[in-house]
């Protein structure tokens, strides 16, 4: 009888002393800050694994800050206050030109989501001539977005019309609809809200087709060099989020719907269907092409950027180690 005690217990009562040990030696989770620059189904890429837990999954206890315009993230992560971020390649590229060390590790989005909406009176793109058109902030997606579409049109930027940086999509549709802008470039979320507004659609920007860095993840090389495994954590939780945002769209448009803040499920899907089924890619290699792009852009007036070569902006040691051990493979098997 003892014996059977024994045999019954002794298991039990082992696990209850080798349980502090073992909760001692199982790692936390590493926190690592990452800010997104939009509140638009762009940043929708990080926004999914975050909720689903994915990044967790991988050894990272993630805490998300919201900084409005890519050009401004690209600044608070160059700066070191938060790691790690998503926001245009340009930003990336200004800032390297510049003497800075950001560095692209993952692409986001590599097509121009933008509309170009107007007053209502605005009938046509010379109709802006003397009048204000708002981006998010100068270097940001919306910014460089512009700055492309401009080179068709018959007026420029400090000649015909002024070029004004507001902070982020809810301010710049606020402005427009008070009269402080005449036109604004919006991500498809917010011109959805504008044509309600009775605004008026003058450009299409995602109509161009034109390969460029909408958004990327970005970091520092110096953060790669301290923390190059966090860096390798965060790009591999990003890689199967996209994975998983693509097989998962109940869950997807959920998340979209917390953060967007809107509770239209014809609007969710519609942006799922446009943001998760055809701007975000499979699978997120950072793109040397898209940022040619913006190194051709950039050329006419900085010669810095005319010498340069892509790769300089790029860090690809990530997804080629997951092509290495098979990862990605995995992911879509």
């Amino acid at each position: 009888m003892v014996r059977k005690a024994l045999t019954l217990f002794l298991p039990i009562v082992l696990g209850v002393l080798l349980y502090p040990l073992r909760a001692q030696t199982a790692p936390a989770p590493e926190k690592i800050r990452f800010v997104y620059s939009a509140i638009g189904s762009s940043q929708s890429s990080v926004w999914i694994p975050y909720e689903a837990g994915i990044f967790r999954k991988h050894g990272l206890d993630v805490e998300l800050l919201y900084v409005g315009g890519g050009g401004r993230a690209a600044q608070v992560v160059q700066s070191g206050e938060v790691p790690i971020g998503i926001f245009t390649g340009g930003a990336v590229v200004n800032s390297a030109l510049a003497g800075g060390d950001l560095v692209i590790v993952a692409s986001g989005m590599n097509v121009i989501p933008f509309f170009l909406m107007a007053r209502p009176e605005t009938r046509q793109i010379e109709d802006l001539r003397g009048k204000k058109i708002g981006v998010t902030r100068f270097g940001s997606a919306t910014d460089f977005a512009l700055l492309y579409a401009e080179q068709k049109w018959p007026i420029k930027r400090g000649k015909d019309f002024a070029v004004i940086q507001i902070g982020g999509m809810p301010e710049m549709l606020a402005a427009l609809k008070g009269g402080a802008l005449d036109a604004a470039t919006l991500n498809p979320e917010f011109t959805f809200l504008a044509r309600k507004e009775g605004l008026r659609e003058l450009v299409d920007m995602s109509a161009s087709g034109l390969s460029f860095p909408t958004s990327a993840i970005g970091t520092t090389r110096s953060f790669i060099r301290r923390s190059e495994n966090a860096v390798r954590r965060f790009v591999r939780g990003f890689v199967e989020g996209n994975h998983y945002a693509k097989n998962n769209r109940g869950f997807s448009v959920q998340v979209l719907r917390k953060y967007l803040k809107n509770d239209d499920l014809a609007f969710l899907n519609a942006m799922y269907d446009l943001y998760i089924g055809r701007y975000i890619p499979k699978v997120p290699y950072p793109s040397a092409e898209a940022v040619k792009i913006v190194l051709d852009q950039m050329a006419e007036k900085d010669p810095r950027a005319a010498t340069a070569q892509p790769d300089q902006f790029i860090e690809a040691r990530f997804f080629q180690e997951m092509e290495k051990d098979g990862f990605i493979q995995r992911l879509w098997q």
